[in-house]
């Protein structure tokens, strides 16, 4: 009798199973919107300067011209692309959420997955199918990992990044699909990428950019380790639920094993993850939507005395403790971890597309005496109704009340660009043409947006690819 499949087994049957017949049109679909969001992620981070390190990085080493890497002027081996546009993806923590995994997949899946198109020139369904399996995995590892009766992931708790860990690993499976590795090879490039996949947290904790590197490096890693078995390196069957395996080694052995294969292949976890319409810490969007609320009731700010942010109970410590720093960021990224920002960044958009954009996290607007005044009214508290419902949303209770002693109450229970309250192709665009629109001009916005919501069939990835690249100005070297 023949031994049963292991959990890598089952994986990388499921995966090539989609290579051979494609993935669902709403997983297509859902996959499609992901590219287009990624790239402008991509753009947007230029800015940065960790996104000038690796850029000058990557292209100071050179190396065979299979990929674009945004930012350098020339292309470079597929691996590097991978790893710049990984780095970009992420930096800005503006990139989709799994549910209640707390996973950002997409933005370790989606480089990989460009990078090895643009080097074997695949068609758009290759590339969709890829990127789609590779996300499901990375989402059913984060799950195997999260622990119900915590309410957390496990990986977490260990001090790990889940993203980028599991991420390196769905990674390398669209990177394996798209160089048309037979199953028993897929197999082994999640066995290979196990012993590459890494991510601690501490920097989240006491300060430190090199968080914004871990989806480069998991990209990287995926990229590698496909090149690797292809050229014959293979990696444990068991590498998963094995006495030294992937589980043991960063969960201690505390995993779920069916997360990992019940519906697999049915029940696809792609079309849920959650885009972020604003760029902030996940927790804090709910808080921002009842502020955009307030205002579209007319409340002004002159006539706000309080406002109390409710919240699940875990949130508190991430977007409201030390109360009296949250309440005064220094620079826009720590406003983008504040629950009194965000609240009164609601209150103060103007309405525009999704609401809030990059340009209302800036140094300056930290510092605004307006901001600054508004922000010393709110506190930050645990909420029953939202402890209910977290982690599967990150709900927020708002009460507000006047100087004239009225109270008023916005519930936002549900997060925008989740499943209950899904983006449009429309809306995605806007995000794309904001993060965007300070850095490519308007036609080459529209050329890429284009291309990228157009993906289908036997078109091919490179186009695309060679539009960004070539609309995104190459980086200044570092001196």
């Amino acid at each position: 009798m023949p031994e049963p499949a292991t959990l890598a087994q089952q994986l990388a049957s499921f995966a090539d199973a989609v290579r051979l017949k494609g993935a669902p049109d709403e997983v297509r679909s859902s996959t499609r919107q992901r590219v287009l969001d990624i790239l402008g992620l991509c753009v947007a981070a230029q800015r940065l300067e960790t996104s000038r390190a690796v850029i000058d990085l990557v292209a100071t080493q050179g190396g065979a011209p299979q990929a674009s890497a945004l930012g350098v002027a020339t292309r470079v081996p597929a691996a590097q692309a991978a790893l710049v546009n990984g780095v970009l993806a992420h930096s800005l923590d503006f990139d989709d959420t799994h549910l209640p995994s707390v996973l950002h997949p997409s933005a370790a899946v989606v480089p990989t997955a460009l990078a090895v198109a643009e080097l074997v020139d695949s068609s758009a369904d290759a590339l969709l199918d890829a990127a789609a399996a590779g996300l499901e995995v990375a989402c059913r590892l984060g799950m195997a990992g999260y622990d119900l009766t915590l309410g957390n992931s496990v990986f977490f708790e260990h001090g790990q990044h889940a993203t980028s860990i599991c991420g390196a690993m769905g990674a390398a499976v669209a990177a394996g699909m798209l160089l048309e590795l037979p199953e028993r090879q897929l197999t082994d490039v999640l066995g290979v990428t196990a012993s590459m996949a890494a991510g601690i947290i501490e920097a989240n904790r006491t300060g430190g950019t090199v968080k914004r590197m871990h989806c480069g490096w998991a990209a990287h890693s995926a990229v590698m380790a496909a090149e690797l078995v292809r050229r014959g390196i293979s990696g444990p069957p068991s590498v998963l639920e094995g006495r030294f395996g992937f589980f043991e080694a960063f969960l201690r052995g505390e995993a779920d094993h069916a997360a990992v294969t019940d519906g697999l292949g049915s029940t696809w976890a792609v079309p849920g993850i959650f885009f972020k319409p604003y760029p902030a810490n996940h927790f804090t969007h709910t808080g921002a939507d009842a502020g955009m609320r307030f205002a579209a009731r007319g409340i002004r700010p002159d006539e706000i005395a309080a406002i109390e942010l409710g919240v699940p109970t875990a949130v508190v410590r991430t977007i409201g403790e030390p109360l009296a720093v949250k309440q005064a960021p220094e620079t826009g990224y720590q406003a983008q971890f504040s629950g009194p920002y965000v609240v009164v960044a609601g209150l103060l958009s103007e309405g525009r597309g999704l609401g809030l954009g990059l340009a209302d996290f800036t140094d300056a607007l930290a510092h605004d005496p307006l901001r600054r005044d508004l922000m010393a009214r709110v506190s930050v508290v645990a909420d029953p109704e939202c402890d209910a419902i977290f982690p599967h949303q990150f709900p927020a209770v708002v009460r507000l009340t006047t100087t004239a002693g009225e109270t008023h109450v916005e519930k936002v229970l549900a997060n925008l660009g989740g499943p209950q309250r899904p983006l449009t192709d429309e809306q995605l665009a806007w995000k794309f043409r904001e993060n965007c629109r300070d850095l490519l001009s308007d036609a080459d916005i529209d050329r890429i947006q284009d291309l990228a919501l157009s993906l289908d069939g036997t078109q091919r990835v490179r186009p695309l690819m060679a539009a960004v690249a070539a609309a995104v100005p190459a980086a200044a070297p570092l001196r």
